[in-house]
């Protein structure tokens, strides 16, 4: 039985939180103070980090639902953030807790990073200590000790660097690395009349997260950092790597570096070194970039407004579950999913990260950043550096089915590179079936896949034809070429087309070949997938018009925006979006709503905006209801609205499909495609009799799709069962789960189900193979 908060606040409401924001995102602060709000709680933040709970006074205020309006856009953190060497003192945190219990606040929201998270720790492990010097100082009552007796802590991990160990993802970084990928993408349009090499320097002082990551994002000739220092003679190598795609015609070569990059004797790599080298070994022109603090700026992207949001409320919820023996715990994301782990734990792991590093044990460091980060060093190898093909000699197909999804070409990229280097003969189809059963089929080489990573839309071409009408075209398209396998890349027309190809091996032995799907659609309607390639850079198209939408109100009278978003029958945009964007309600298809709904919505609206916000936000899901259009909706909000606010509209349409991919799509897009090829080279081998191959089994054509913490291959034929044809939906979606989420954090009445949220787990250094997601990034 699902259980609802309102079962678990009578213990709770004589407790106050306090928010204390160290480099976190404003998001996680907003989360925070709301989902407290709406338990009953008091909720307190405090300005200037440990230096305002040390000094106290106007530096911890209690927050209002108000107080946090307006914030989702704004980067950094609005309540400021400080060092304070006062703190790691006896004498300051005896202050701090003085500071605490004069407004009895035994509940703490800590937003930072190991450091921030372990002086939290040791403050909760001096508590009772620190309560018994203040009674015998006279400053608090005797019996504040047994009122106050326990104080409980839960963490989030605020850090562009990605390098607390125990998530995937750190509040930031994903921020962090749009900053990175734009300086890229604008680099490389100067490549355009210049032949030169870039060298980027990315923060990352101890951990080589961004610059591995943005590495993969754009394609780059080669990554120095400090977690696998270079082998001896590394200079040698990388400028033969740099003069051999020079000679294949490429005009521009990048060259990342994390700040702290080493060599094997613990010699740093700086960028000018680098820069030197190139000019001395090659002649090549070469510039210098570094970014600096403007990786830490910026509106924060849409997967960390979500990513921020979600731990905020779960933070809430493990404060209100935690009991005296409760060890501090830090929220993390594992796949697709929010989990508690205990707080020292991850500090622990992390700090051997550290010693492993310093006692050059690279492949353990490497090993216990965790294995998000293992794969991500494990795919920059494999399609960054060509190595000696292999004596395999299958002929793959790689084509794109369905409407064009930001990601699509990295997917691509990836798939060519990794299949190559397995040995295969790689072909592209142009234009999906359609181009398939005209025979525009022909090989595709290492090099033509160059700087595809950033490209948008579909550089193969993509159509909506289903292959059933022109099967037995396809069929001698493939003995023409002897196809041996497919790897088709696309939405949910992908889906149907594989099951048709699935009906077609009864006819035609041309199909008994492995044959695997990867999800791209920015819909994200595909079953059997949490996420797919597109979805995250149209969340990031939706967020950032909604942010230039409402700014556009700034100064006038109250507005409330109507914005509808596509999406088909599917909901995920709409909804997510409107987490990510902070609206005041999403309409889709999959929560039915009637006009007695949408009067509500207006009056609650109206009752907000007399009080306090000045602009409102709405999303509509194009088909979410044939009679209740977006026009209607917009006419009844400015009817009803009328004296209060007015009303404008926006039908956002095709720029969600369109702009460069995100740094999550074109990662997600690199590592899944990687995955799927291998799957592919397995099963091929597995397949492979008397001279032929021949695959006419359920689990030899499949779909590769994210199941909240692991990628699974699952044969098409047994999501039928899960899918909603009619519709083109998945029957059950994750994402719904957060839709009461989005209303509480607007402010309405709402239960809301703590049924699966994160329960306390432990720290694993090498997760079992199955449960590899890596594709937080």
């Amino acid at each position: 039985a699902s259980t609802t908060l309102t079962h678990i606040l009578a213990l709770w409401l004589r407790f106050c939180f306090l928010i204390l924001s160290l480099s976190g995102m404003n998001a996680a602060v907003r989360a925070v103070v709301r989902m407290g709000l709406y338990v009953g709680a008091k909720v307190y933040f405090i300005h200037e980090g440990y230096q305002g709970m040390v000094d106290g006074g106007e530096n911890i205020r209690e927050a209002t639902w108000e107080s946090v309006s307006s914030m989702l856009q704004v980067g950094g953190t609005v309540i400021g953030s400080a060092r304070c060497k006062e703190f790691r003192t006896h004498e300051g945190r005896l202050k701090a807790a003085h500071n605490l219990v004069q407004r009895g606040i035994t509940n703490l929201c800590v937003i930072g990073g190991d450091g921030s998270l372990t002086g939290a720790n040791l403050f909760r492990e001096e508590w009772s200590g620190l309560l018994g010097e203040l009674v015998d100082q006279g400053l608090i009552e005797a019996d504040a000790v047994q009122k106050y007796s326990a104080l409980h802590i839960v963490g989030m991990v605020g850090s562009i660097d990605n390098d607390f160990c125990g998530t995937d993802m750190t509040i930031g970084t994903d921020s962090a690395l749009h900053r990175i990928i734009e300086v890229v993408d604008a680099i490389m349009t100067t490549a355009q009349s210049h032949q030169r090499t870039f060298v980027l320097e990315v923060m990352g002082r101890h951990c080589g997260y961004l610059a591995l990551v943005s590495a993969l994002a754009c394609g780059a000739d080669w990554v120095l950092i400090p977690e696998m220092p270079p082998e001896d003679g590394w200079e040698e190598k990388m400028c033969q790597k740099l003069s051999a795609t020079r000679s294949r015609g490429t005009r521009l070569n990048i060259i990342i570096v994390a700040e702290g990059a080493l060599d094997r004797h613990g010699k740093s790599i700086t960028s000018s070194f680098v820069k030197d080298l190139v000019v001395k070994c090659l002649g090549f022109d070469t510039r210098v970039t570094i970014l600096g603090h403007v990786q830490r700026g910026g509106t924060p992207s849409a997967f960390d407004r979500i990513l921020a949001s979600r731990m905020g409320v779960e933070a809430v919820l493990a404060l209100l579950e935690t009991t005296a023996n409760t060890p501090a715990c830090v929220v993390s994301l594992c796949g697709n999913q929010s989990v508690r782990l205990p707080l020292m734990e991850c500090v622990q792991m992390t700090q051997e990260v550290q010693k492993a590093m310093d006692e050059k044990r690279f492949e353990e460091a490497v090993k216990l950043r965790g294995r998000s980060f293992e794969n991500n060093l494990k795919t920059y190898k494999l399609l960054a550096h060509r190595k000696p093909e292999s004596e395999l000699n299958f002929n793959v197909a790689v084509l794109n089915v369905g409407a064009p999804a930001a990601g699509m070409n990295a997917a691509v990229r990836s798939a060519v590179r990794v299949g190559i280097s397995e040995g295969h003969k790689m072909f592209a189809v142009s234009d999906g079936f359609e181009g398939f059963y005209k025979g525009q089929i022909k090989e595709i080489k290492w090099a033509d896949v160059g700087g595809w990573t950033g490209q948008g839309g579909s550089l193969l071409g993509t159509k909506r034809t289903l292959p059933a009408k022109h099967v037995d075209k396809i069929a001698e398209q493939m003995r023409k070429h002897n196809i041996n396998a497919l790897l088709v890349i696309g939405g949910f027309e992908a889906f149907l087309s594989l099951l048709e190809l699935l009906t077609a091996r009864g006819k035609y032995d041309e199909f008994c070949v492995p044959m695997v799907m990867v999800p791209a659609t920015v819909s994200n309607n595909v079953p059997g997938s949490d996420l797919s390639i597109g979805a995250d850079t149209a969340l990031n198209a939706i967020t950032t018009t909604c942010d230039r939408i409402k700014q556009s109100a700034s100064g006038t009278k109250r507005r409330v925006f109507i914005i509808e978003t596509m999406g088909g029958y599917c909901g995920y945009l709409a909804s997510v979006g409107g987490l990510a964007a902070g609206a005041d309600a999403a309409y889709i298809y999959e929560e039915p709503f009637d006009i007695r709904d949408l009067q509500a919505n207006v009056e609650h609206l109206t009752e907000k905006m007399k009080t306090s916000i000045q602009r409102g936000l709405v999303l509509r899901n194009e088909n979410s209801n044939e009679n209740y259009t977006t026009d209607f909706i917009y006419q009844l909000y400015s009817e009803e609205g009328r004296g209060v606010f007015d009303c404008r509209k926006n039908v956002l349409g095709h720029m969600q499909q369109g702009g460069a991919p995100s740094p999550f799509d074109r990662n997600f897009g690199t590592k899944i495609s990687a995955k799927a090829m291998q799957w592919i080279s397995k099963k091929l081998v597995e397949t492979f009799r008397q001279g032929r191959v021949f695959a006419n089994t359920e689990d030899s054509c499949c779909l590769l799709g994210m199941r909240r913490r692991a990628l699974v291959f699952q044969p098409v034929v047994q999501l039928k069962e899960e899918t909603d044809f009619v519709h083109r939906i998945p029957k059950e979606q994750w994402w719904l789960k957060l839709r009461p989420l989005m209303k509480i954090l607007a402010k309405y009445k709402t239960s809301y189900d703590v049924s699966d949220s994160g329960q306390l787990e432990h720290v694993v250094r090498n997760r079992p193979k199955e449960s590899d997601a890596s594709v937080a990034m």
